[in-house]
């Protein structure tokens, strides 16, 4: 067994900053999980928001040709992209009627459907320089943080 991922600072850093670079869930759950597991705030909060920005750039410089390459190399995939593009595209109207406001909200309300991945996705789609859209990312993922810490720690309550 691999202790040093559930006994160690490290490895609690390291399993919060992994959850969190996952797509739906993000920092939506590797914050809770950091706190959870033991995790000081401070670092906790700074593995979450690393592990969900980490991929934002490689998805706005990238995620076009990675679609078309899978399109054309897994014809079963077509489908399911087409529907990720189709969400993509429902989303950005947010961002196309408010601009970077938008996009920084479409990140920070921390639902299912939203976050860094999906903004990253949209600003991709919609053609946004990764040096237009990174900051307003970065914004809206420190936003979730704090909305989260307060979910988190109760201050916030969602029902």
């Amino acid at each position: 067994m691999i202790t040093w991922l559930t006994d160690t600072v490290i490895g609690k850093m390291t399993m919060t900053f992994l959850i969190s670079m996952l797509p739906v869930v993000e920092l939506r759950l590797g914050l809770p999980y950091g706190i959870a597991i033991g995790l000081d705030y401070p670092l906790a909060l700074l593995s979450a928001i690393v592990g969900n920005l980490l991929p934002v750039p490689f998805i706005i410089l990238f995620i076009k040709n990675i679609l078309s390459f899978l399109r054309q190399k897994i014809a079963k995939l077509d489908g399911f992209i087409t529907r990720i593009e189709e969400r993509a595209h429902l989303k950005s109207e947010v961002v196309k009627k408010y601009g970077a406001i938008g996009l920084c909200l479409l990140v920070a309300i921390p639902l299912p459907g939203t976050g860094a991945w999906t903004g990253a996705l949209v600003a991709a789609l919609m053609g946004m320089e990764l040096k237009r859209a990174m900051p307003t990312i970065v914004v809206g993922v420190l936003i979730a943080a704090a909305i989260m810490t307060g979910v988190t720690f109760g201050v916030i309550h969602l029902t």
